[in-house]
């Protein structure tokens, strides 16, 4: 019998979100599995695995003896088995992520996607698992194409349109194409198998970090910071902490009864407020003035809708101003500010 809260399985531990879930089920007596990928180096005309450092996941408090470590890979979804066996609920947070677009469309979207059903099936056919969280993003629902700039809001009803993206290809549109039809195939396997599977859809994350790396969100939301003005791409985006996010994840595994997808988003900011909030707080660093700012063209991202998230009982914590004085704490500390 597993003490606590019972094991449940992340995949993407070494992520940003992944290792801060990891860090939060841990705090709440939860007993947990990860995956992590492997990352195998050329060497003597051969692949050998590489040793990676997940002393940032084995150093955390309760991860001895709670935490275990399991090698896996999406595009051989047979790899999470292991991982998912004996667990009763699986947070599905991995998933490749190409903004560049390196690679074709076509093969992320279907590693994406047999990756995560690959994973659904090793968790309906384990028989202990009873519910399954998948971490979307806000690029399948904001996505919206020719109206996009002009809708202010979107709900859950509302889906990212592929089309658009494949046709267009704006910046970042193979990950939003992978991530809305791979939500919507989760979806539909929970449907047709009756495994539970609810979906929360987060914004750009942002906060303090424990992974090694500065997260990409978190570099996206500090440009005004880190003096890259020109790479803003956006002139309003939506928000959250990597707490609230987290604890919203593990919200909906121990709800008695969720739904289909979960917007995650407590804040739309433009890029002048932020730009205001940094300034007054932070004097120290050459943030471009408000007509500096006004000159930045971009999408105007429309606001997530968390109301069914709210109503269903969640409550977000942290406020905007928090939600950077962490991120740019967590950047002075380890070296990127």
């Amino acid at each position: 019998m597993e003490e606590g809260k019972g094991r449940v399985c992340v995949t993407g531990g070494t992520g940003f979100l992944g290792s801060w879930i990891i860090k939060r089920l841990l705090q709440d007596g939860y007993s947990v599995n990860t995956t992590i990928r492997s990352d195998p180096i050329w060497s003597y005309n051969k692949f050998v695995e590489k040793k990676r450092d997940i002393s940032f996941l084995t150093n955390l408090p309760g991860a001895s003896p709670k935490l275990k470590i399991f090698n896996a890979d999406l595009s051989n979804p047979e790899s999470f088995i292991e991982a998912i066996e004996g667990c009763f609920g699986v947070f599905h947070t991995a998933t490749p992520i190409d903004l560049l677009v390196t690679e074709p469309e076509e093969l992320v979207t279907k590693r994406t996607i047999d990756g995560a059903l690959g994973i659904l099936k090793a968790c309906f056919d384990s028989k202990t698992v009873k519910r399954v969280v998948y971490t979307s993003s806000g690029a399948a629902v904001a996505r919206i194409g020719r109206e996009e700039g002009e809708v202010e809001a979107v709900d859950e009803s509302r889906w990212s349109n592929v089309e658009y993206l494949r046709n267009l290809k704006p910046y970042g549109w193979s990950y939003g194409v992978a991530k809305t039809l791979t939500e919507k195939a989760v979806l539909q396997f929970g449907e047709e198998t009756g495994l539970e599977v609810v979906t929360l859809i987060p914004p750009f994350v942002v906060g303090s970090f424990i992974c090694p790396k500065l997260p990409d969100s978190v570099e996206k939301a500090l440009l005004l910071v880190l003096g890259k003005k020109d790479e803003i791409g956006v002139t309003r985006m939506h928000m959250a902490h990597v707490d609230d996010v987290a604890r919203a994840h593990i919200f909906l595994l121990e709800h008695p009864n969720p739904k289909g997808r979960y917007n995650c988003s407590p804040f739309i900011v433009s890029i002048q407020q932020i730009s205001q909030l940094l300034s007054a707080k932070y004097p120290q660093f050459q943030i471009p003035t408000l007509d500096e700012v006004r000159e930045i063209k971009g999408v105007k991202q429309p606001e997530l809708i968390s109301k069914k998230l709210t109503d269903a009982g969640f409550v977000f914590k942290y406020s905007l101003e928090e939600m950077f004085e962490d991120a740019i704490e967590c950047c002075k500390e380890k070296g990127f500010l």
